[in-house]
């Protein structure tokens, strides 16, 4: 932040498990254009070609991001009639959840670009339940705190 905006005072609050950095500026929307007035769903959300660039470079950390904001990793416990009687089975999964059809959209071309299989179970929600995709995920989000 100091490198963008060296006359800015930066403020690093150590909490629980991370860090919090302040800065306040009236130019911070001009480099995060996405950021603005009204709701979000409402509003396009469009990245810039810069962000472009990094989300290609790092992908990864872009689904951490967007995972440990707007999404869930738990069990999904499932209840099947068999027989007769009921059978149990749990699986891990991730859910993304947003009202963004642009932020939704940008979870899923980061998922591909990581090889990661997903599909919507509702229409403002991502999820990754197969097996072999929530061990991939797993390798990149990391526990959310």
């Amino acid at each position: 932040m100091t490198a963008i905006r060296p006359l800015n005072r930066v403020r690093v609050l150590q909490k629980q498990g991370c860090s919090e950095v302040n800065s306040y500026s009236m130019h911070w929307p001009h480099l995060f254009p996405q950021h603005g007035p009204g709701k979000k769903h409402q509003r396009a959300i469009v990245l810039a070609g810069w962000q472009e660039e990094i989300v290609a470079e790092h992908p990864g950390l872009f689904a951490r991001g967007l995972i440990h904001s707007d999404g869930y990793r738990g069990t999904n416990r499932v209840r099947r009639p068999v027989g007769g009687e009921d059978k149990w089975y749990e699986y891990p999964r991730y859910l993304f959840k947003n009202e963004s059809a642009d932020i939704l959209r940008l979870c899923g071309e980061t998922l591909d670009r990581l090889g990661v299989a997903w599909r919507h179970n509702k229409p403002d929600e991502i999820s990754v339940a197969r097996r072999d995709a929530v061990a991939r995920l797993d390798r990149f989000v990391g526990p959310k705190y």
